[in-house]
């Protein structure tokens, strides 16, 4: 496979100035009636404005002569070279796709939509003017099924509590590691520099979002009241630690059922608990 080349153009000015030298001196021929002089000039001048061209700032001019690649002209400027040349204008400058989210199945089989945001650059331009057909439709073709493959390699996210399980969600930059490395390796074969790729939008699909809602809001009211058993039983514990070894109050085992359960019923309820005075005996 070739390679890209530098391209050795001539300083477009000077051919300029030669150009409005011939002109000059067809334009003389033609007066002086030196008609052969004048046609062979014709010629020249002909051969010489179209061979003028502009190249600016990450841009580069691909060369082809009668279907051989010659090279390509990446220094900005004013240049010539022989009007015989193909001329295929490549920006180098680093552009910006972002995706439209599209709908696809993660891991688990679940609809999701899912978008992402591309930063890349063409490097090398013979590949990108060669090797591929049109080197644009390749990078949103293939950066979509980079995308697609990395749905389906995760979960959108971890019902099961381990924290350790890579997701769309929690992936964070892991994720968009993999999917940088996804798209680099597509576009490689277009020539293509891929600066940054990363998720920039994650959702349920609309027919379940509903459902899966209600399933987050589950889960977190199972955690918060996992947290508040916990804390309750502690501070159970801590209470009937204290009263023993302070010695503040002897109680029997029936006692002691009756103070825990009334315990975590003020500690684990929903309201706040409405207090009963006993205004009789301890046992009443």
């Amino acid at each position: 496979m070739k390679e890209e080349k530098k391209f050795n153009a001539a300083s477009g000015y000077l051919f300029l100035l030669l150009g409005f030298l011939v002109a000059t001196a067809m334009v003389f021929s033609f007066i002086n009636e030196v008609f052969w002089l004048g046609a062979i000039l014709i010629v020249v001048t002909f051969l010489i404005l179209p061979g003028l061209m502009v190249v600016n700032p990450n841009e580069s001019m691909v060369m082809v002569l009668f279907g051989a690649y010659r090279g390509t002209v990446k220094t900005n400027g004013f240049w010539w070279a022989l009007p015989f040349y193909v001329r295929k204008k490549i920006s180098l400058r680093a552009r910006n796709f972002d995706s439209e989210p599209i709908k696809v199945n993660d891991k688990n089989g679940n609809p999701i939509k899912i978008g992402l945001v591309l930063v890349w650059k063409v490097d090398n331009t013979y590949k990108a003017a060669f090797d591929v057909d049109n080197y644009e439709h390749f990078v949103l073709v293939q950066s979509d099924a980079a995308l697609r493959k990395l749905a389906g390699l995760y979960p959108y996210d971890n019902w099961e509590g381990h924290d350790d399980k890579l997701t769309l969600r929690s992936g964070g930059e892991e994720v968009n590691d993999e999917l940088e490395r996804e798209i680099r390796e597509r576009l490689n074969i277009a020539g293509i520099n891929v600066i940054e790729a990363r998720i920039n939008y994650i959702a349920y699909a609309e027919e379940i979002a509903g459902a899966m809602l209600r399933r987050q809001q589950a889960t977190a009211v199972v955690a918060a009241r996992f947290k508040i058993v916990e804390g309750a039983v502690s501070m159970v514990e801590m209470a009937l630690e204290q009263l023993s070894e302070k010695g503040i109050i002897e109680l029997d085992e029936e006692k002691k059922a009756a103070m825990v359960s009334n315990l975590m019923v003020v500690l684990c309820g929903d309201k706040d608990a409405n207090p009963v005075i006993n205004a009789g005996t301890l046992h009443q």
